[in-house]
């Protein structure tokens, strides 16, 4: 008779063998589970039922022989130590919460191509990497630490509990890479002031969904919480408070250092010449001042784009954000110019009438946001620009991207075509606005975008490097940032990331996404249900 008979006999009195083998396999499918998966889907992925126990007193990271970076990586080094506490949710250093069975020691072995342990990932950085799952061992091949990184996440959610509580992984083959290079979130910090620490969340729930690049729209007309060591008045005027809501230069190398860690760009946005009434509180003659009449209102417009101080001060300012920012891209803004202002303002006409722009003030913004992207490319960094630049017919370098923001899916199929088509590179955001929200299960919306859906040759559509999820601030701070943003922002991930023919339907992603949701939920991210049901791990609190 086997333990586990005996153990039955002994607890249910003189139950019938019959009675008792009922309760065994009840026991025994409750403890029998499987991962659901993987999100976002695997571009190839094949796991079969034979399965693997984990012990966390034997289990280990390691480096393979081959591998060009070794121990005293600080990246994969991070990450090992992240990992573990990810893996094994209830494993407390030097005693387990719980027992766990069999001794047999697992590892995993990485290797990765290019020590590119010091650097920052960057818009050419392979994310590649291979997983082979077998007893006792599992191989993780990258060509470079942002690959390993993207293959360890996949590890982790590879790694399930049964019912008692032990720790299995699956036999299982992986070879992945992204469907697009660039997989943004925007967060903007000028509407509302997010703490760094709530920044720093969106960056590992980023992470986990495998996005890649952090838009930080970190100024606008509300507030300027980014300190200036060049021109510290624009915060300490222009911000909600100048002491405890602005992001001094140690908070922004946190972010930046915190980001890097997890294989995440940092990409920042400083927008103009619209959407910039913060910075005029800070630096004065920096905006046009409006006109009734022939009086001044004593109400400012965008920029003024007449004066050379204009320009002396935009030079001074990008210097020092190249030197702050490593990324090898900066977004310049650029959308929703209200042209009243400059419409009343007498030197401003004065003004197109000797550049001979007549009465077209789109060629007055045009004229601006050439310069500002000639001073940026003077400091080698590559300008992203919202679509109006590009609607406006401004003469911008090749390199630029053009972001879209705008339209239905109709107008943004087309303005992708049109983008293309001029040989320009394009990211999309405009399906991903997801601070919109709606009762009901909107990520399903989120999820069947086809960002490749539009007309044009093969070649235009290689011009199309990515897209965004945006997370507007009117109506969001750290109270709701969380909840709001995940796991709705996994939907575009998974579109960004895998291949759309793999995960072309909604229903077969729901049972995934649920459960990917509950991991996030486990790991400490308030990410909202999608619908009725639980998790088995429900949050527990801040």
């Amino acid at each position: 008779m086997c333990n586990m008979e005996v153990m039955c006999i002994r607890s249910f009195g003189r139950y019938t063998r019959p009675k008792c083998n009922l309760i065994l396999l009840i026991i025994l499918q409750l403890g029998l589970h499987t991962v659901e998966g993987v999100w976002p889907l695997p571009q190839s992925f094949t796991s079969s039922t034979e399965r693997y126990p984990l012990n966390p007193n034997a289990f280990y990271f390691g480096y393979g022989r081959q591998s060009a970076a070794q121990q005293d990586c600080p990246v994969l080094d991070a990450a090992f130590k992240r990992y573990f506490s990810l893996i094994f949710p209830d494993y407390t250093s030097g005693y387990g919460v719980l027992r766990f069975s069999g001794d047999k020691p697992f590892t995993v072995e990485v290797r990765v191509d290019h020590a590119d342990c010091e650097s920052y990932p960057n818009e050419n950085s392979s994310e590649r990497y291979n997983l082979s799952v077998s007893a006792g061992q599992a191989s993780l091949n990258a060509e470079t630490v942002w690959g390993a990184l993207r293959g360890l996440e996949t590890f982790s959610q590879l790694v399930y509990q049964d019912d008692f509580g032990t720790y299995f992984v699956n036999k299982t083959e992986i070879d992945d890479f992204p469907r697009f290079q660039f997989r943004g979130i925007l967060l903007d910090t000028s509407r509302h002031y997010l703490p760094v620490q709530a920044i720093l969340k969106t960056l590992d729930a980023m992470a986990y969904s495998k996005f890649n690049v952090f838009h930080w729209h970190i100024v606008d007309d509300p507030s300027f919480p980014y300190q200036s060591r060049t021109f510290p008045d624009l915060s300490s005027k222009g911000a909600f408070h100048p002491m405890t809501h602005i992001y001094t230069q140690s908070d922004v190398r946190r972010v930046i250092s915190h980001a890097r860690l997890w294989g995440i760009r940092v990409l920042p946005e400083f927008d103009s010449p619209g959407h910039t009434q913060s910075w005029g509180k800070g630096q004065s003659d920096l905006l046009t001042p409006c006109y009734r009449g022939s009086t001044p209102s004593g109400t400012f417009g965008p920029v003024n784009p007449v004066l050379p101080s204009t320009y002396q001060f935009m030079a001074r300012l990008f210097k020092e954000v190249s030197s702050v920012f490593p990324d090898s891209y900066i977004h310049l803004g650029g959308d929703e110019v209200d042209f009243s202002c400059w419409k009343s303002n007498p030197d401003v006409r004065a003004f197109m009438q000797k550049m001979g722009f007549g009465g077209d003030f789109t060629k007055l913004e045009a004229f601006y946001m050439e310069k500002i992207v000639n001073i940026t490319s003077a400091l080698n960094k590559t300008s992203i620009v919202w679509q109006d630049v590009f609607d406006y017919h401004e003469r911008i370098p090749k390199d630029t991207v053009l972001h879209i923001w705008k339209g239905t899916p109709a107008s943004y199929k087309e303005e992708l075509s049109r983008m293309t088509k001029a040989g320009m590179r394009v990211l999309l955001a405009a399906p991903w606005y997801i601070n919109h929200i709606a009762y009901g299960q909107d990520w399903r919306n989120y999820y069947t975008v086809q960002p490749l859906n539009f007309s044009g040759t093969e070649e235009q559509k290689k011009l199309v490097i990515g897209g965004e999820v945006c997370m507007w601030g009117e109506y969001v701070d750290a109270t709701n940032l969380t909840p709001r943003l995940w796991p709705r922002a996994s939907a575009a991930a998974e579109r960004l990331w895998s291949d759309e023919k793999q995960t072309s339907s909604v229903d077969e992603a729901f049972p995934r996404l649920q459960d990917f949701r509950c991991k996030l939920v486990r790991r400490g991210i308030r990410a909202e249900p999608l619908h009725v049901g639980h998790c088995k791990h429900e949050y527990q609190g801040v």
